[in-house]
């Protein structure tokens, strides 16, 4: 028994260990991240990524502020037949270009922080998922058009990598014409 608990302090250090090297972009500006942004890469290690990899496309993410201050997120993507929407409040924290979120439907705790961007070409993201006991790392790259330059993009990929993901874990999100006109 004091194995196990031991294991999972450890599991547990290792993981703010890990959060606290995750960067987030200097003097980050809140103001010039909102609005539209087409999802063009993601990376998981997590179990529902691997099951859905295959089936995931581009998809629309909208950023608006909220009257608290917070940022309202709702993507938009493709699934079977119709356009599917998922929203999000991600809550600022202390630090800017950190914020903190929860999702009521699967009880998952997120730490999200914006690692770089230029504002007006692209956005990457780093997400620590909690679900009990399960943390999983979540990459994102977005950019303000559907293409971005290659360069980006394999930057994109080597952020990944250096936290702790795969080329598994990696997917440029197929183009689609599915649902990008949805705000």
């Amino acid at each position: 028994m004091k194995g196990a608990v031991f294991s999972l302090a450890l599991v547990a250090l290792s993981v703010l260990c890990a959060q606290a090297y995750v960067p987030v972009q200097p003097d980050f500006q809140e103001d010039k991240i909102l609005g539209k942004w087409y999802g063009i890469g993601l990376a998981s290690n997590s179990a529902w990524f691997k099951s859905m990899k295959q089936l995931l496309k581009m998809c629309t993410t909208v950023i608006t502020p909220t009257a608290d201050g917070n940022l309202d997120i709702v993507a938009t993507y493709p699934k079977q037949d119709r356009c599917e929407k998922k929203s999000m409040t991600y809550i600022k924290t202390e630090e800017p270009g950190r914020f903190l979120s929860k999702s009521p439907r699967y009880g998952s705790e997120h730490d999200i922080r914006v690692m770089e961007t230029n504002y007006q070409e692209y956005v990457m993201m780093h997400t620590l998922k909690t679900k009990g006991n399960e943390v999983n790392t979540i990459v994102s790259l977005f950019g303000r058009t559907k293409d971005l330059r290659p360069e980006l993009v394999e930057k994109f990929k080597q952020v990944a990598k250096e936290q702790g993901l795969t080329d598994d874990n990696i997917l440029i999100l197929p183009h689609t014409e599915n649902c990008m006109t949805e705000a």
